[in-house]
């Protein structure tokens, strides 16, 4: 059996829109997903996604949610890796941090040079996250975030993309594909979970260079 991990925060995760914690079932997550359409090809998805993480950012109300510190230890534990999906980005857009697309372009960067150290044989698909929905600093929603906020969560696209062609590895845009709930403005529904694993699965069909599903 390979291997795919999927390294991610609350969207991969499958946290469900407008709660704290309560998490989409098996079935439901596009992580889950992928893999019952991938199991029966000889290759299962592991699920690393935790809410609030982060690339480079210490949460300071929240433990163990810098990217750079848990990785290595996770592509150790789950060795050997065949395929690595990373999407990380939306919670560096938050206002405490003060960040920029490309600081959190530098923190990817880091984020992939741990994978090239600790799993080197590893393919490597780096996708930039859903946007943040236009309302996500009004009452009600994310307090955490603001409109600066959206325009960073924009901008995430294109430097990604550019860090992929530089670092020579496989990149996929989810927000051409999925949306956040109009609940949240910023997790994925159940719809739009099966909208990214479906193209999930598409560009993993071209990365390993045959068709995975019948």
């Amino acid at each position: 059996m390979k291997n795919i991990l999927c390294f991610g925060d609350s969207n991969t995760y499958g946290l469900v829109p407008g709660t704290m914690n309560e998490r989409y079932g098996w079935n439901v997550r596009w992580t889950s997903i992928v893999d019952e359409k991938l199991r029966d090809r000889g290759y299962r998805v592991i699920e690393e996604g935790l809410c609030g993480r982060t690339t480079i950012f210490e949460d300071e109300l929240r433990d163990n949610r810098r990217g750079v510190d848990m990785l290595p230890a996770l592509l150790e534990a789950h060795n050997p890796i065949d395929i690595v999906i990373l999407m990380l980005g939306t919670n560096d857009c938050k206002t405490a941090y003060s960040s920029s697309p490309e600081l959190i372009g530098k923190g990817i960067e880091k984020l992939l040079g741990q994978i090239s150290m600790y799993a080197p044989h590893s393919k490597i698909l780096l996708m930039s996250p859903i946007f943040l929905g236009e309302r996500i600093w009004e009452d009600g929603f994310d307090g955490e975030f603001d409109k600066h906020s959206i325009e960073i969560s924009k901008k995430l696209p294109h430097v990604y993309e550019k860090l992929a062609r530089r670092k020579e590895i496989y990149y996929l845009k989810a927000s051409d594909y999925a949306q956040p709930s109009s609940i949240d403005m910023e997790h994925l529904d159940e719809e739009q979970h099966q909208k990214l694993a479906l193209a999930v699965v598409d560009y993993l069909e071209q990365m390993i260079g045959k068709s995975l599903v019948a």
